[in-house]
């Protein structure tokens, strides 16, 4: 069973803030092999939220949600990330889930912006997302942009 917190970066524990960091450096940077800039000065905007998912006390999944206009003109979901060991069971949906409920609760009725791995059109779009943009290239990796209209 997964515990589920929605927390500000102010109400991050250390300890939070550490398990956050190294599940996004493990998944988006050792994993995919890829270095960026992970710290974008993102997480800590006013009204940016960290969606936190946790077996015991070991954090396996995380989202960061941000309000209009720090990433897209709307609302915006991103670092969706899932520890590898436990991928392929459904966690990606719940958290998916969980982080549409959550900006439908901060910002109600807001569209939601993402700018998706090409390769997970097809799990966003089960979701409502729709494609908006031609594939481009994020630090080397092919994205598109897509929106869940509200």
């Amino acid at each position: 069973m997964i515990t589920w917190q929605l927390k500000p970066f102010t109400e991050l524990t250390t300890i939070q803030l550490y398990q956050l960091l190294k599940l996004r450096v493990d998944v988006f940077v050792v994993e995919q092999q890829c270095p960026y800039p992970e710290l974008d000065d993102k997480d800590h905007q006013k009204d940016v939220y960290h969606l936190l998912g946790y077996a015991g006390d070991k954090l396996i999944a995380c989202v960061r949600l941000l309000p209009k206009g720090v990433s897209y003109p709307s609302v915006s979901i991103g670092r969706v990330a899932i520890a590898a060991d436990h991928r392929g069971g459904g966690i990606g949906h719940q958290l998916l889930e969980e982080s549409l409920r959550a900006c439908q609760s901060l910002w109600p009725n807001g569209s939601i912006e993402i700018g998706a791995q090409e390769y997970l059109a097809a799990f966003y779009e089960r979701h409502g997302f729709v494609r908006t943009s031609d594939m481009y290239l994020e630090d080397g990796i092919p994205h598109i942009d897509m929106i869940l209209e509200k």
